[in-house]
């Protein structure tokens, strides 16, 4: 497994394993197997949030990873969204957000925390206010955001002290477009609107790192695009270089997110040990600028 520098600060897997679904496993024995499986292969970042599960995604994590030494895995975990209520950025919620997450996962700190999608009534100041609590009783190491875009970013890190570093996006070969837009420039069509603020360029100039979930899935939870018949030539090229490459078409696509320059870390939702396994072997895969291309468009992309 190869990994990356988050912001040029802590050293992570390039491929990451999010919680979100372990509550349909048996009991921690299960969860455990999934975790020491993924670590078998390299993985040492678990991603969370407080609504997964409705918590009881990070109960279980932290009680199947009783005894893995804690300075072995960097876990991230989320706070913001009050289901079905509002997105809440006040001080008072995300600080009793964290202490519910820290006796959840058992622990005295998380490495991360990123707030869950954008909250148009935040106040800046307050989350500043929050962030310099929890960096100072020690409870997070670094912040980031999810779901965000350039300037909702900026806004925040204009008043925040601790430096933004992870950005979590929704972005698959077939859920690009922050890809789209910068490769429709000056061209007057749907794929050149440019809906998230250049996030991929302001990302990368700012050393942000973007994560991306959901890396299997096309539109806004629509579906998985692999073995789908809306995308039969994208499956065809995925399939064709999975046999190229002795490996899976999961893993091919995700070698092709890994493959951009922007050193993005795919989020794995899956709670099958093999299949990890599997799609881990993309981190030994580097993909042509031609195979690169070739999927992008395989997908119902143009270029220009």
């Amino acid at each position: 497994m190869k990994n990356i520098k988050i912001a040029n600060r802590l050293e992570a897997s390039e491929i990451a394993l999010g919680c979100m679904r372990i509550t349909g496993l048996k009991g921690t024995d299960e969860v455990r197997e999934l975790v020491d499986t993924a670590m078998d292969q390299g993985i040492n970042f678990f991603d969370h949030a407080d609504i997964y599960g409705n918590g009881e995604s990070e109960h279980i994590f932290g009680e199947a990873i009783k005894g893995i030494p804690r300075e072995k895995m960097i876990v991230q975990t989320k706070c913001g969204i009050r289901p079905g209520l509002c997105y809440d950025f006040s001080k008072e919620h995300i600080l009793e957000s964290v202490d519910k997450s820290l006796k959840r996962l058992n622990m005295d700190y998380v490495d991360i925390l990123l707030l869950h999608r954008p909250d148009t009534l935040m106040e800046p100041e307050e989350v500043a206010e929050a962030f310099d609590i929890l960096e100072k009783e020690g409870k997070v190491r670094y912040f980031g955001v999810s779901n965000q875009n350039s300037m909702q970013m900026e806004l925040l890190q204009h008043y925040c002290s601790q430096k933004l570093i992870i950005n979590q996006l929704q972005f698959s070969v077939a859920h690009c477009d922050i890809i789209d837009s910068g490769l429709n420039v000056n061209v007057h069509n749907d794929a050149g609107c440019v809906r998230d603020g250049s996030i991929l360029e302001y990302c990368r100039l700012k050393e942000v790192t973007i994560q991306a979930w959901s890396p299997f899935l096309y539109g806004f939870f629509e579906g998985v695009f692999i073995g789908s018949e809306k995308f039969p030539e994208l499956n065809k090229m995925l399939d064709e270089l999975a046999e190229k490459y002795h490996v899976t078409n999961s893993a091919i696509a995700i070698a092709w997110i890994l493959r951009h320059p922007a050193g993005i870390q795919a989020i794995l939702g899956s709670t099958k040990k093999q299949r990890i396994a599997e799609i881990c072997k993309a981190s030994e895969i580097k993909l042509t600028r031609e195979e690169w291309y070739a999927l992008y468009m395989a997908a119902g992309k143009k270029l220009p």
